[in-house]
């Protein structure tokens, strides 16, 4: 995969995409899939975002049910089942417990709503592999609770449900996968490519003009219809592109995530004061998520501060005392912006996580731009369905049926995902890290280690990714700043500072054809994700 700029510059499209994050990208695959010409942008890096700074998780929404959102949890639930299908090498089963601490009212009012999770879930093991399946909830009394989860104990204690959501082991890789298969099927495709100006022909748009950031290039894509994905940035590039106030306005939500050294075996769910936090085992680490507070600043100015990270584990050292967590077991953090559909009340934690098409063809006589506002990450793929659906009808084209919920990603190509570690092991035997490596590529993992020599097959840290990944990245995935490479095609930056930064600065260099100064330029322009930011 490499950037489509001659197609780009030169073509007309039916479909341009401005936003790379899980909305544009599965909106892209469908659309592509469908026989739509699709062209896609991204002003830096595929899910840089939002789609990254997540709790990793692809869940139903338990707590949408107090909210009486049953259609919501419905389709999160059916969805969560469809990414287990269609990425069954990124996501697996996680067993959640959730406390019970204030006796027989709190149990009978968790067992309802457990109850009608289930119930809303009963084909959430069709077609599924056994090692995708999931049981309903059940109790576990105060000692088998403690027993599994010491870190559970507390006042009050008097066992803890256990129920079952998806985790989802690397994010940003289901939206490059999308992305893969959106560019079989046609797609042209750009990062770091930033949108600035809709080009309009009266009060209709026909695509917008870019700028490159890695270089002074500014050209027009043109395009019969335009979608703008752009997450917590969509309403306000609608007035600046427009010229004009958005009639669809987001609230957006800030939620930080803490990683530590691991603090429990399962997930947990704590009902914390009017709100509640996760405490979620990943790849040998605690992820600790998510806070949920307005934010009213430029969306590029998030960042975690240090009153963040104390208010936070002062928070889950009040509800979970055994826990005793401290400011130097944090290894890394990070913060991001959830879209909301504003409804009007300025409430972030009880807005709805729904998401909402507009097309301003309709509302407000601006033909040919839609814009996708608010959704999650677990109900994106029936997201891009309803886009592509509207696309489809606007243009008055023939196109084929969506198939993306049956379709597997390239990587997800395979039948067991624990027969094909064993292939794999078979077949490149002694090679370490092939488990990793497996849940990062699927049935694509061929392709990065035929070519690869076995000195760069070593693990270059805690992460268990290797330079031939580096390599990869950068001949076939669209990597182009060392920050790509060791946040978002491997997870080289994802448990503190990368070590062995310098030899994959070297070898993206050597590929890319950076100076030394542009090499340090990269190493350089890490430093901000490891450091915490006050407020402005």
């Amino acid at each position: 995969m490499q950037r489509a700029l001659t197609r780009l510059s030169n073509e007309t499209f039916d479909l341009l995409i401005i936003g790379g994050g899980a909305t544009g990208c599965f909106t892209a695959r469908d659309a592509a899939m469908r026989g739509l010409k699709v062209a896609l942008v991204e002003a830096r890096d595929f899910a840089a975002a939002t789609s990254a700074h997540n709790s990793k998780l692809a869940h139903g929404g338990l707590r949408y049910l107090r909210n009486l959102e049953i259609g919501l949890v419905r389709e999160s639930l059916r969805e969560r089942r469809n990414l287990q299908h269609i990425a069954p090498h990124l996501l697996r089963p996680l067993p959640f417990l959730v406390p019970v601490y204030n006796g027989i009212g709190e149990r009978l009012t968790l067992s309802a709503g457990l109850m009608l999770y289930d119930l809303l879930s009963l084909d959430r093991n069709r077609g599924t592999e056994p090692a995708q399946k999931m049981p309903g909830h059940y109790f576990l009394p105060r000692r088998p609770a403690l027993a599994r989860e010491p870190v559970l104990e507390g006042p009050g204690f008097s066992g803890a449900f256990e129920y079952h959501d998806a985790q989802m082991y690397a994010p940003e890789r289901i939206a490059l996968e999308c992305l893969l298969d959106a560019q079989d099927h046609g797609a042209a495709i750009a990062n770091h490519l930033a949108a600035d100006k809709l080009l309009m022909q009266g009060k209709r748009v026909v695509g917008c003009s870019v700028r490159d950031a890695m270089g002074d290039a500014v050209f027009d894509i043109r395009a019969k219809a335009t979608l703008v994905a752009a997450g917590p940035w969509a309403d306000l590039f609608l007035e600046h592109a427009t010229g004009r106030p958005a009639q669809h306005k987001l609230l957006r939500s800030k939620g930080i995530h803490l990683l530590l050294p691991e603090v429990s075996h399962s997930a947990l769910t704590v009902e914390a004061g009017n709100g509640h936090f996760f405490v979620l085992p990943w790849r040998g680490h605690t992820l600790l998520g998510t806070t949920d507070t307005e934010f009213r600043g430029d969306p590029a100015s998030v960042a975690v501060s240090e009153g963040d990270i104390g208010e936070f584990l002062a928070l889950v050292n009040r509800y979970l005392p055994a826990a005793k967590l401290t400011r130097a077991q944090v290894q890394f953090f990070y913060a991001g912006l959830r879209p909301l559909v504003d409804d009007g009340s300025g409430e972030t934690y009880n807005a709805s996580r729904r998401s909402e098409l507009v097309d301003h063809g309709l509302d407000d006589g601006v033909d040919g731009l839609f814009s996708a506002l608010g959704g999650k990450w677990t109900t994106s793929r029936n997201l891009a369905e309803t886009i592509t659906d509207a696309v489809i009808q606007r243009l008055a084209v023939t196109a084929k049926p969506c198939a993306t919920a049956a379709t597997t990603l390239p990587g997800g190509r395979f039948e067991n995902f624990e027969a094909l570690v064993k292939t794999f092991e078979k077949r490149w035997r002694g090679l370490t890290g092939l488990r990793h490596l497996t849940h990062m590529f699927g049935a694509r993992l061929p392709l990065l280690l035929d070519d690869a020599r076995m000195e760069d097959l070593e693990p270059l840290g805690e992460s268990g990714d290797t330079l031939a990944q580096v390599t990869h990245a950068v001949r076939h995935e669209m990597a182009l700043t060392l920050e790509d490479v060791v946040m978002r095609r491997t997870c080289l930056g994802q448990f503190g500072p990368a070590r062995n930064l310098a030899k994959v600065a070297d070898t993206m260099g050597a590929l890319l054809g950076w100076d030394e100064q542009r090499r340090w330029r990269e190493m350089d322009s890490l430093a901000p994700l490891y450091q915490t930011r006050e407020a402005a």
